[in-house]
């Protein structure tokens, strides 16, 4: 039996980047002395009061179908939200609520772009943008980050990926898995490449609320820009809701009216009680997000201050979310081979952030996902694999 061409898309390398993951989750079950910062799920639980929010709704009989565009209180709030952070004036239209991130980067995209298109992907790029392009028939075309070392957007580059069948740029900012913050002027130089050239800007910001020193720009906000601007995020990084699957799509009205008509043929609204605990988790999102940030850098700071003592080892400390590049290249490894050999050795798993893109080949991705205490055991190993590398004692 034949399948629709556009499976060839959903899997490839970047897919199979998980596998390190898999191996290290299946050796902890079977009881296995294994830390695993290979993924971006926090360790600790949702805050309570959003989980008892969920419960009151469930006893109260919220079982039952919803608006396939979500629910008027949880749209304002989220567009109220966005207003304050970024100075837009937006309503519940602007706002559709999906699955969580990655639903919402896959209506948008379906939304925007088809067969014969192009779409400039700014690297390191997450792992599913490839299939999540791919799946509208369009064209991944990969911006390199500059060259020095330090991931940020190359604005230059992206320009000369520019051809006449571009018809959007896509990121996220912050970046994951660099943690990369763009800067006023990168955004400013994003924009003015998307006015230019007629594109439409899909803007990953999941990250958005774990910014370190807590100023953070959105696209969207920038002059001429809220008109070809898609903004996507979710509560499953800032509010520790990566199981709930919720999430928002930000957007020109014309476009929200497609996604919800999208949204009705696919995922028939998201469930109510989910919905009341994510209305208490926007209005609690400053007390909460300020605590993710101080508890994530506070763990950055315990696992690279180890690996700082590590021979052939540089790490990128970054200005956000729960992530941290390691550069391996200097224990004459290969990034997969690191990866492997220190899971084999030392019970740690990391992902190979070459699957993010060419940019980031020689790099491993370390997750901030659990405890300091386990952090700090996880920096021992690091580090000790790497010594063992150098043949010293």
């Amino acid at each position: 039996m034949r399948f629709a061409a556009r499976v060839e898309y959903l899997g490839g390398g970047s897919v199979r980047a998980w596998d390190i993951h898999n191996a290290g989750k299946e050796a902890q079950a079977r009881g296995e002395d294994v830390i695993v910062l290979s993924v971006g799920d926090p360790d600790f639980a949702t805050p309570a009061p959003i989980i008892d929010t969920a419960i009151t709704a469930l006893k109260d009989g919220d079982t039952h179908y919803t608006t396939v565009a979500g629910r008027h209180e949880l749209r304002k709030a989220i567009a109220d939200h966005q207003n304050q952070r970024t100075g837009q004036k937006l309503d519940e239209d602007n706002v559709l609520i999906v699955a969580g991130t990655q639903n919402g980067l896959f209506s948008a995209c379906q939304c925007l772009f088809g067969p014969g298109d192009e779409v400039i992907v700014l690297e390191p790029a997450y792992l599913t943008y490839e299939a999540t392009v791919g799946s509208t028939g369009a064209t991944l075309v990969r911006a390199p980050a500059t060259s020095d070392g330090l991931f940020r957007p190359d604005i230059e580059a992206l320009e000369k990926c520019v051809t006449p069948r571009t018809r959007g740029i896509l990121f996220a900012n912050p970046c994951n898995p660099t943690g990369v913050v763009f800067s006023p002027s990168e955004l400013e130089g994003i924009a003015d490449i998307a006015r230019r050239h007629n594109l439409w800007v899909v803007s990953d910001e999941v990250y958005a609320e774990l910014v370190f020193d807590g100023h953070f720009g959105s696209t969207a906000a920038l002059p001429g820009m809220a008109e070809r601007t898609v903004t996507v995020a979710s509560l499953s990084k800032s509010h520790a809701m990566t199981g709930w699957r919720i999430g928002w799509i930000i957007a020109p009205k014309e476009l929200i009216t497609h996604a919800d008509n999208l949204a009705l043929c696919s995922l028939y609204g998201i469930a109510g009680f989910i919905q009341d605990a994510a209305l208490t988790a926007i209005k609690q999102t400053d007390q909460v997000a300020l605590e993710m940030r101080e508890i994530y850098q506070r763990r950055c700071q315990v696992l690279c201050d180890h690996i700082d003592h590590a021979p052939g080892l540089v790490c990128l400390r970054p200005a956000s979310g729960m992530f941290a590049l390691v550069d391996v290249r200097g224990t004459g490894l290969s990034a997969h081979e690191f990866a492997w050999g220190l899971f084999k050795a030392e019970g740690v798993s990391v992902l190979d952030a070459s699957a993010f893109g060419p940019s980031a080949e020689g790099y491993v991705r370390l997750a901030f996902t659990v405890g300091e205490e386990q952090l700090a055991e996880a920096g021992r190993r690091i580090v000790r694999y790497a010594i063992s590398l150098t043949g010293q004692a």
